[in-house]
Parts: structure tokens; sequence; C-alpha cells
């Protein structure tokens, strides 16, 4: 392991720090991101000097407010049982940190730096019981010093592909370095079990489960909250497509498609979301659907029902998964760019989801492809071609509607299973 540290602590992390640096110079979401950072250290020691000692603190991580959907229902299963307790919870992505905010969290903060030193004086102010982190966040110091601080430390959410770069020889031997470091790892699927134990043999030192991902009971939570007529069939609803997530690739891909789509089929909207919603996209949005001859508006704080446009331009955050329920399909954005967005969230609201090549990472964007309720595409041609049979195909429609929501359901109950091992492992 000592050869590992000193690898990753003088070649790899301070070039990851030189790329901080240089990139906090022209981009604000790393600059905040890197500000946040050196301030981590402050807010903590702040907070467990209003908090007192004594307190049995739970220490959560998720990178970014994605991550933060899989870690909510597990941080609010274990204050259920465990309601005393404390829990910090850190973000590496400024979207997690300046968006979420969660009744459950009593510090948040930014990650710290994953500086051995700087970790270790983070971790020993706070004195958490537990670590706990969600997915594949893992920095490496912070794992080997809560290792040699006799803290418990947690993976769960655990997924591995079937391509991933940590089956690869060399980079095998530095993660068996480090995930044989945690005191238990949680993965979604036997398949990711497996792929966990090739790259943890021959050590096998972590507890080991199969556990789910709490994100789906997440997503279920989210639909009762606000959805009484959810049992209503989708065909019910307004011919409304809710394209959400849309990175600039995405729009390379579709846009044109989406407008055959509406010119061919008349009763047609389109709901229109940014996967950032600065008003230079907004307004790009509606410079190219205008110049298409359809009328636009912004939605704002209104509803869908509430505007008269052939296509409804998002230009806030926090709303799309209640519109999901508003309309019948869904393009899901990301799959041609960094990976596919939350495609769970159109399914519990049973729309057929489609999306971009880019979903090999995410189970269960494979299991809605599996089982009929989900329809990866490579060209606008697909998904012109795709839509346009379920929308003239009820039957077709309905056994992809029913299909994507079953997915999620099947999947419930892992948040439970995930707080039950936390507490006694």
């Amino acid at each position: 392991m000592t050869i590992w540290k000193i690898i990753y602590n003088i070649f790899l992390l301070p070039a990851l720090l030189i790329f901080g640096v240089v990139g906090s110079l022209f981009h604000k979401k790393i600059r905040d991101g890197m500000i946040g950072r050196f301030r981590s250290y402050g807010e903590l020691k702040s907070f467990m000097e209003r908090t007192g000692q004594g307190k049995t603190i739970y220490w959560f991580h998720a990178a970014s407010h994605g991550e933060f959907e899989q870690v909510k229902p597990v941080l609010a299963g274990l204050k259920e049982v465990e309601p005393h307790s404390l829990a910090v919870v850190s973000f590496f992505s400024p979207s997690g940190f300046q968006h979420v905010d969660d009744k459950h969290i009593d510090c948040k903060v930014y990650l710290p730096i994953d500086l051995p030193w700087m970790v270790k004086k983070c971790l020993k102010v706070v004195q958490p019981k537990k670590l706990i982190l969600a997915a594949y966040d893992v920095w490496p110091n912070l794992i080997w010093k809560a290792k040699s601080m006799g803290i418990h430390s947690t993976l769960f959410a655990a997924r591995f592909s079937e391509n991933t770069s940590k089956l690869f020889p060399v980079v095998r031997n530095f993660y068996r370095n480090v995930y044989g470091c945690f005191s238990a790892i949680y993965t979604i699927s036997t398949l990711d079990h497996e792929r966990l134990q090739h790259i943890l043999y021959p050590t096998g030192q972590p507890i080991v489960r199969v556990l789910g991902n709490p994100r789906y009971d997440q997503v279920k939570q989210k639909a009762d909250q606000f959805t009484s007529e959810r049992t209503e069939s989708v065909l019910l609803r307004p011919k409304l497509l809710l394209a959400g997530s849309i990175h600039s690739e995405d729009e390379q891909v579709i846009q044109g498609s989406i407008i055959s789509l509406m010119n061919e089929i008349e009763d047609l909207n389109l709901l229109w979301v940014p996967h950032e919603p600065t008003d230079r996209n907004v307004s790009s949005a509606e410079s190219f659907f205008q110049s298409n001859h359809f009328s636009t508006a912004r939605l704002g704080y209104k509803n869908p029902n509430q505007l008269d446009a052939r296509v409804i331009i998002v230009d806030t955050i926090g709303r799309l998964s209640q519109l999901y329920w508003d309309g019948q399909m869904a393009y899901i954005g990301g799959g041609f760019s960094t990976g596919v967005h939350n495609v769970m969230e159109p399914a519990i609201a049973r729309l057929p989801v489609f999306f971009g090549p880019n979903y090999k990472n995410f189970n269960e964007a494979e299991e809605l492809i599996a089982d009929g309720g989900g329809f990866a595409i490579d060209t606008g041609t697909d998904l012109y071609l795709g839509m346009k049979q379920l929308f003239e195909d009820r039957n077709a429609f309905l056994k992809a509607s029913y299909a994507a929501t079953n997915v999620i359901h099947r999947n419930l109950g892992s948040s439970t299973r995930i707080v039950r091992n936390l507490i006694h492992d």
C-alpha cells in the first residue's frame, strides 16, 4: 500500500490540484468548489464547537445533487432509527452543495481537499462514528486515513461496469488498496458484487453485500408526495413530450427530429429543460424553436397547462421530477456526453424513456431497456421513429409505460436494507 500512497500523493493528487487551480480561473463552478474546500475545516470546527462533545455523528458524502438522491432515503432512515444522531453531509460538486436543502442534514460542507493532513484534521475534529460514501466518489486519502484512525467506512450503491478500468491489471492493484480499506461495501447488483470481488482478490477485507440502489426508493417517495392521481392512465394526460436535462450534445442530435415530430403530430407539445437553465441557454432554445415557427413561453413558476405555447422552456431548477407527471413521453439528456441523467423520475411517472448511447454505467437505464420501458438511440432518426411508433400504437405505448414503472417497483426496499446493515456491520 505504501507505494500507492507515494504515487497518489506525489504524482496523481498534485496533478488534480493543478487542474483544479487552473480550471478555477476560467470556470465558476470549479472556482466555487475549490474555495469551498479550503473553508471546510473551519466550518466543521465551528459546527463541532456549537454541537459539543459526546454526540453520535455520521458523515455522509455524495458527489453531487444527483448522488444525494441515493443518500437521502438512507439518511432519513438512519435518523428515524437514531433520532438523536447528527449528520454531516459533504459534496464534491457545487450542484450538490448549493442546491441540496434537506431537514436531516445538520452540517453541509464541501468535501475537503484530499491532502493527507487536511483529511486527518477534518476527521479528527468531527470524529464520526461512521463515514458513509455513495456510489462512486471515492477519495483515497479519505479512506486510508479513516482506516488508520479506526473510523468505520462504508460505500453503498457501488456500481462496477463491465468495461470499468478498475479491472485493468495495474489500475486494479491501486483500487484494491483503496477499496480494501473500507469496512463494508454494499453493491447494487450481483454482477457488481462479482466485479468488486475480482478487484479485491486476494485481500477480501471489507464486508461485501448486495443491497440494491436506494435511489429507487427516493424516486418513489418523491412521486408519492405530490401525486394523488398516479394510477391514472398516462394516455389521459395532454400529449406532451418532455426533454429533460438537455446538453448541447443532445441538441445537435434530437432537435431536428423533435421538430419533425411536432410538425407531423399537430397536438404534440414540448417541454424543453436545459441541463443548466441559464438565460443564455433558455434564450438559445427560444430562438431555435421560434425560427421553426413554434410559439414559446418560459415556465417560470407556473404549471404547463397555464401557458398557451407549443414549446414551454423550463428556466428554473428543482421542478423536473414533478413535471414528468404532466406528460406522456420523455427524452433524458446526457447520453451523448457525460452520461445519461436520472431516468427513474420519468419512469415512475409512467413515461416511456428515450436517451443517448452513453448509459453503460447506469444500471437503471439498462434495466429499462431490458424490460421495454427505455430506448437507447444513436441518431435523431432513431428518436423520431421510436417516438412516432409509440404515439401511433396505443398498445405498444401502454406496454412501454407500465414496463418503465415496473422497473422502479421491482427495486424498492434498498434503503431499508442499507440502514439495517449500516447499524449492524
